[in-house]
């Protein structure tokens, strides 16, 4: 059972050259378990369009261009922060052979997008919500918004001021 919100399952297996292409659009419900597992107040809007291509019997081409709307907490006043994401991104899959009784559902993508993968069955929703999550923004900030320290005086005394007042006594 894989710990996303939601699954897209694909046989790679079936590809040809001309490829094929897949629009991953949620459900309300879905939305709502999105938002959740993403850590926001809502998901609005989510839709992702991936490209795919069989380049040899073991390696695959995957293209994908996401769009989401998303609410989140102004981390400043709490207020609701509507945000928009944009993103387009490219991933080399490589089959590799695995012994069967060995299950690997993720493995880690390399710096130039390179995925190894266990099996012809992908679930294309995985990236594109790796892609969400890392599009987040992890302090986001109502317009307008500053956040202020609050005054001098409101402070705790510093942890080394007991120091600082010893040394100024010699």
């Amino acid at each position: 059972m894989s710990d996303f919100p939601i699954t897209q399952n694909f046989e790679l297996g079936r590809l040809g050259q001309a490829g094929d292409e897949v629009v991953i659009a949620p459900s309300k419900d879905d939305l709502a378990r999105i938002a959740l597992w993403a850590g926001v107040e809502a998901v609005e809007s989510f839709r992702a369009k991936v490209g795919l291509k069989k380049l040899t019997p073991t390696r695959f081409a995957f293209d994908a261009e996401l769009d989401a709307d998303i609410v989140q907490a102004c981390v400043v006043t709490l207020e609701p922060v509507k945000s928009h994401i944009a993103r387009s991104f490219h991933r080399d899959l490589f089959l590799t052979q695995v012994k069967p009784a060995l299950e690997v559902d993720i493995a880690p993508v390399d710096e130039d997008g390179r995925e190894e993968i266990a099996s012809l069955r992908y679930d294309l929703a995985v990236p594109v919500l790796e892609e969400l999550a890392l599009a987040i923004d992890p302090y986001p900030r109502a317009p307008g918004v500053e956040f202020e320290p609050p005054p001098d005086e409101d402070r705790p005394e510093h942890p080394f001021a007991a120091l600082k007042a010893l040394k100024d006594r010699k």
